[in-house]
């Protein structure tokens, strides 16, 4: 097994169970522990740097974690909707738009900008002439 699919395996399950109900009372269990032993020791800079480096660790950690499985789920997406795309009636063109640059992205989005808009015309046509026939 490569280290690339063991790295994606066990982001994966990080993801799913920092996710999870039981691992959000875990921390607040940590934080109200820690926040207890205050007192013992005496709310000194240790106890703060304890807390602090804790919590800066997990969160530097679990940023890349998560990317990581955002990144696949984005991935698999996007495949299906280019699959969904092919097996339409939609433009094939439109396959694998997030590969296009910036300035093409946005031409085509205001050319469905505008087609959106032409259709909310004749939306409102319709309702128009709905409205002027006599009631029923």
């Amino acid at each position: 097994m490569s280290s690339s699919s063991l790295f994606r395996r066990f982001a994966a399950a990080t993801s799913t169970a920092a996710g999870k109900p039981a691992t959000f009372i875990v921390a607040v269990l940590i934080v109200v522990v820690w926040a207890a032993s205050g007192p013992l020791f005496g709310f000194g800079d240790t106890w703060q740097l304890v807390i602090n480096t804790g919590t800066t660790i997990i969160t530097f950690l679990m940023v890349f974690l998560i990317q990581n499985t955002q990144n696949r789920d984005s991935a698999a997406v996007q495949i299906k909707l280019d699959e969904l795309i092919r097996s339409s009636h939609a433009h094939n063109a439109l396959l694998a738009l997030e590969e296009l640059d910036d300035a093409t992205l946005e031409r085509i989005r205001k050319h469905y900008c505008q087609l959106a808009e032409r259709g909310r015309s004749e939306l409102d046509n319709v309702e128009q002439a709905l409205a002027a026939e006599p009631g029923d």
